[in-house]
């Protein structure tokens, strides 16, 4: 049996006078969890402060637009490093490559981007859920947990094992896992228990959620936001005029 090593954390820390002097990323979203959500936890989990503009009104959002700052007239957006960056994606893997949480080569990185992706279509569904029909959402929930049992959850809990490590890739934190960590928690918020069929998953949620950065992130009254309530789905159905 391989000896599980000591936890590692080491985002990077050679971009922190540039950082100072650039002043904090400051992201503009609405006050809620959406595409930004995974921003905001890259971010924390990496140890980089940030500030967030809200957009609370159809106004906020057409001043932006007016502006011109949204490459694509859309949102997420954040100011980082003299940009203004949109497309989630791309945010994303910038923020992981400048601290250090996307691999050492490019076999690492396509496996973290595997791993990403497959987390990413998880929470897709669990971020539409509030938007469904009332008629359809017990269903939209049944499938949501199904297939988190029986395609996701599986894959992650193989690569787990067949790693012997304890983290996704390589034996070092990377964006993989913390997507992974905030995909788990969002399924366990539909549906506790979720897990009990996974012990390395179970063993995994414990170990990331306790590495010093992410725990603070968890603790309340972090920069992390709570699931969409109606008054909440409401407000970005009238900003987006959805």
């Amino acid at each position: 049996m391989m000896r599980r090593k000591r936890l590692q954390f080491s985002a990077g820390k050679g971009d922190e006078n540039s950082e100072i002097m650039a002043g904090k990323p400051k992201l503009h979203y609405t006050r809620g969890r959406g595409r930004m959500e995974s921003i905001r936890w890259l971010l924390a989990a990496a140890g980089v402060e940030f500030e967030e503009e809200f957009i609370e009104t159809k106004g906020d959002l057409d001043k932006l637009l007016n502006d011109g700052v949204l490459l694509f007239q859309q949102v997420p957006m954040v100011e980082i490093d003299g940009m203004k960056m949109v497309q989630t994606r791309a945010i994303l893997c910038y923020i992981a490559g400048k601290y250090n949480l996307y691999g050492k080569d490019l076999k690492e990185r396509a496996w973290i981007d595997m791993y990403v992706e497959g987390a990413t279509d998880l929470m897709g569904m669990i971020m539409s859920h509030p938007l469904q029909p009332a008629d359809t959402k017990e269903k939209n929930l049944a499938l949501i947990i199904e297939r988190a049992t029986t395609r996701y959850f599986p894959v992650y809990e193989k690569a787990l094992k067949a790693q012997g490590h304890d983290y996704l890739v390589g034996n070092k934190l990377s964006w993989a896992d913390i997507h992974l960590l905030e995909a788990i928690l969002m399924v366990e918020e539909c549906k506790p228990g979720t897990l009990s069929a996974f012990p390395l998953l179970q063993a995994f949620k414990g170990r990331i959620s306790n590495i010093p950065t992410i725990k603070k992130f968890l603790q309340p009254g972090s920069q992390r936001k709570p699931p969409p309530d109606e008054k909440y789905i409401a407000n970005v159905r009238k900003i987006f005029n959805i």
